[in-house]
């Protein structure tokens, strides 16, 4: 259960974005997206592959 304190005399504009934030966070609707279709674990390791391997090229390039 995500709980946002609000502070006195604080807009719920700003609470509710506050809220929006750590619901984001915990990963919630990611999770539910990725359970709608099936994804084969050769294609889901492929997909880490390729990102490790560009995330090296940023690092090579960076240094």
């Amino acid at each position: 259960m995500i709980i946002v304190p609000v502070k006195e005399g604080e807009s719920i504009e700003k609470s509710l974005k506050k809220f929006k934030k750590k619901f984001e966070k915990t990963g919630v609707v990611k999770e539910l997206r990725e359970r709608q279709k099936f994804t084969k674990p050769s294609v889901v390791r492929r997909e880490e592959i390729i990102k490790a391997v560009y995330k090296q090229k940023l690092q090579i390039q960076e240094e």
